[in-house]
């Protein structure tokens, strides 16, 4: 997954976002980002996926990884899964509507965590302002509640 960053015209931090429309995490405000295809790397599938969902370009080497997270799902197993976390800062284009999300610039300040996966409350805020993240998080039977974090 992949969080644009930019400073708005007001100079607050801003990043992407988008409701997702469906799939795993539909309803869910996320990041850019999805599942890698056959012999890609996470940077691929990263440079791929925000070209797909969002209409925006950008170069492997603009992408910083700050990240590794695991997601587990004991209740729906199916659903596990690990994924890179990049942030970037370099782009080119516009931010369009796809069929997987609408993006959105939302103030960091301000993150809209109640409407994200409950995971990202946890750890969002710091890959934002440039900590690196690894984590584990085991979700409950809601599938949507973090129970516990490693």
């Amino acid at each position: 997954m992949c969080y644009l960053t930019r400073l708005s015209a007001e100079g607050n931090q801003q990043v992407l976002l988008g409701r997702k429309k469906k799939g795993l995490g539909m309803g869910n405000i996320v990041g850019l980002g999805g599942k890698l295809e056959s012999g890609e790397t996470a940077v691929d599938a990263a440079v791929r996926e925000i070209e797909e969902e969002s209409g925006l370009v950008v170069a492997a080497s603009a992408l910083t990884e700050l990240g590794l997270l695991t997601y587990l799902f004991p209740h729906r197993k199916e659903w596990s899964q690990e994924s890179t976390v990049f942030v970037c800062e370099e782009w080119s284009g516009t931010p369009r509507e796809s069929n997987e999300r609408n993006p959105l610039w939302f103030d960091v300040a301000t993150l809209p965590v109640d409407e994200m996966w409950d995971d990202a409350r946890h750890w969002l805020p710091g890959v934002l302002a440039g900590v690196p993240v690894r984590a584990t998080f085991t979700f409950g039977a809601d599938l949507k509640s973090v129970v516990s974090r490693a």
